[in-house]
């Protein structure tokens, strides 16, 4: 059997890494090549993603590519979403990406909804109301006449900038497309008052591709640099999270799934967007899926609430591995407070550990006094936050919920995995960690043929993947 090599970009707020995916007789291995971190840029009171130190890294893992003797097949990228880059009427990249972390877009969901109402702009979107939507960061860049915005000839999200630097060409995938809250999930076009409201016009946005688009292939400039051949790059599901639930290995529809990184994302597939007073009261978001379904899923802060912990502990001189994080958790079980994850304190904090505090002295709580039970205190509030939010699904499911996969690094966890199996009264199939991945590989080779449906990319899948499952014990 012929081994097919397929390279996946995968990018995330803190970090990305070059993935190599083969598929042979042996089923799926992966190896990753090349790692390297991100972060948020903060210059003269903005904060930006560094797109050309991104893009220096993914021509670095072509070159690496080039020096082993690895020639993919195809190339796909996926990052988070709602930000975008602004391209000017001759192609320049006009400056660099704003990062939905920019405090700028506070209160800027509330103050759009003056103009157009709440529940009018959910009923066009099906979108979760976050003040870091691209439809708040347009109007607010708007606003301030943010120079990139009001020269733009086009706008690109993040994983379709990053292939316009790789190809040249200009495309719009509707995953990642699909979370901006300007984007009508019914008939898949961008909502023109909406965007007039914002201060943009649709004219701005190339058309929209669905996943398994070839985007172009790889520029003479790029080849010449890499010593690659020009080598498709396709659009697969562009946003992690559309990519990791692509590489859920279920047999059925009858699950929820948990992507767990620094955002928490639990939800349904659905074969249809979902829609109602109930889901735009428990603020659900309606996200862009493969084979034209429906992410129904929540938003919840997830990991970073640790990340930024250790950030914290880091300048004062404490550094934890990920094992000694887990035993520090079961060493504070007699810890019990809980907090709201998705507080505001949290969404971007000088200190973590402070914030922590001063929710807890605002609440009337026992706030943590060891890095211990700061370990503590957040698994526990991740895991009776995800029962909620699984309740809520429940009720609104077109289909029963028997199981919930965690996919992600937080599937490594075997204590917040068992807390939350312990939560939520029902198995948590553990795996794999490298969804996104291992999604965006699938939707390669599904690409070039060599498998059809997402049913049949996830049997693929399970056949070569190992997962655990966690089954409730109190």
């Amino acid at each position: 059997m012929t081994t097919h090599k397929f390279l996946a970009f995968d990018l995330g707020a803190t970090s990305g890494r070059a993935v190599i995916g083969c598929l042979g007789s042996e089923g799926l291995t992966i190896e990753e090549i090349h790692r390297f971190p991100n972060a948020i840029l903060s210059l003269h009171n903005k904060y930006y993603w560094d797109i050309y130190r991104l893009y220096s890294e993914l021509v670095y893992s072509l070159k690496l590519c080039a020096k082993r003797g690895i020639i993919p097949q195809s190339i796909g990228i996926d990052t988070w979403g709602v930000d975008y880059g602004c391209i000017g009427e001759d192609g320049t990249i006009l400056g660099l990406p704003r990062s939905y972390r920019d405090p700028y877009t506070i209160g800027a969901a509330d103050e759009f909804f003056t103009h157009i109402p709440r529940d009018t702009v959910y009923q066009k979107t099906g979108i979760q109301v976050m003040d870091f939507n691209t439809l708040y960061q347009m109007y607010r860049a708007a606003k301030e006449d943010f120079s990139p915005l009001k020269n733009a000839h086009k706008v690109l999200f993040m994983p379709d900038l990053l292939s316009y630097m790789l190809t040249g060409n200009m495309v719009c995938e509707y995953t990642d497309a699909s979370t901006s809250q300007i984007l009508n999930p019914r008939d898949k076009t961008f909502d023109g008052e909406l965007l007039k409201e914002a201060g943009v016009y649709p004219s701005l946005f190339p058309d929209i591709v669905m996943p398994g688009t070839l985007v172009g292939n790889l520029s003479d400039e790029v080849c010449r640099q890499t010593g690659l051949p020009p080598i498709p790059v396709v659009a697969v599901a562009g946003h992690d999270t559309a990519s990791a639930v692509a590489a859920v290995p279920s047999a059925d529809e009858n699950f929820a799934y948990l992507s767990s990184g620094t955002w928490s994302l639990m939800g349904i597939e659905s074969s249809e967007a979902i829609i109602t007073q109930e889901s735009m009261e428990e603020n659900f978001t309606n996200e862009g899926g493969i084979d034209a379904t429906t992410r129904f899923l929540k938003n919840i802060t997830g990991m970073w609430l640790l990340e930024e912990c250790m950030r914290s502990w880091e300048k004062e001189g404490y550094t934890y591995s990920y094992p000694e994080i887990v035993e520090m958790a079961h060493s504070a079980s007699y810890f019990t407070t809980l907090i709201e994850p998705d507080h505001k304190l949290f969404t971007c904090p000088e200190d973590m550990p402070k914030a922590i505090n001063t929710y807890c002295k605002e609440k009337g709580l026992k706030a943590p006094s060891t890095h211990a039970e700061y370990v503590r205190c957040i698994f526990a509030s991740l895991a009776s936050r995800y029962a909620h939010v699984l309740e809520v699904l429940k009720r609104m499911s077109p289909h029963p919920i028997e199981r919930l996969h965690v996919i992600g690094g937080g599937c490594k966890n075997a204590l917040l995995c068992q807390m939350t199996a312990d939560a939520i009264g029902m198995p948590v199939v553990a795996g794999p960690a490298e969804a996104t991945a291992i999604g965006n590989i699938m939707l390669q080779a599904r690409y070039a043929g060599i498998v059809s449906s997402r049913w049949d990319m996830r049997r693929a899948i399970a056949s070569g993947i190992e997962t655990i499952t966690y089954n409730p014990k109190r």
